[in-house]
């Protein structure tokens, strides 16, 4: 029994982005974040939308992969401050709709990018190495993995 709080979840780490409006308000997100870039004078519409892509991943990487624990008190005795946000997300369910959206996200914003940058070597290699820096983190196989003890404790 949760006494004084005010959410009737164990963890509402896992149920935030099934919320009402939160993938709309993250598109909307992005959308504006590219929006200021493409307000900057001298960045050209290319580098505007790598720092889009780059920004957006670095974003995603802190916020559900490197950030563990959780901002609210939960009576789940400490099992939440172990884990990232990802792994909390569904209750560690896998391939739900919520994840799916966060996995297939990047992946378009990705193809925007590669698309409105021309293909260019040099901000394809940046993206794309951006992409599987958040990819690779949302496998299944890598859920509650700690590659060489980084972001173990």
């Amino acid at each position: 029994m949760n006494v004084g709080v005010a959410h009737s979840e164990v963890n509402p780490n896992t149920r935030v982005m099934n919320s009402r409006g939160m993938w709309l308000t993250y598109a909307l997100g992005v959308g504006m974040l590219h929006i200021v870039l493409l307000s900057i004078p001298f960045f050209s519409v290319p580098v505007a939308w790598t720092l889009t892509n780059v920004i957006h991943n670095l974003g995603m990487y802190v916020f559900l992969h490197a950030v563990k624990g959780t901002p609210f008190e939960t009576p789940d005795q400490g099992k939440a401050r172990l884990l990232t946000h990802w792994e909390q997300l569904d209750y560690g369910v896998q391939f739900t709709a919520s994840r799916k959206f966060f996995t297939i996200s990047p992946i378009l914003l990705y193809f925007l990018t590669s698309f409105y940058t021309k293909y260019d070597p040099t901000h394809f290699f940046i993206n794309t190495a951006s992409l599987l820096s958040v990819l690779i983190p949302k496998l299944p196989q890598l859920h509650g993995v700690r590659i060489f003890g980084i972001n173990k404790y």
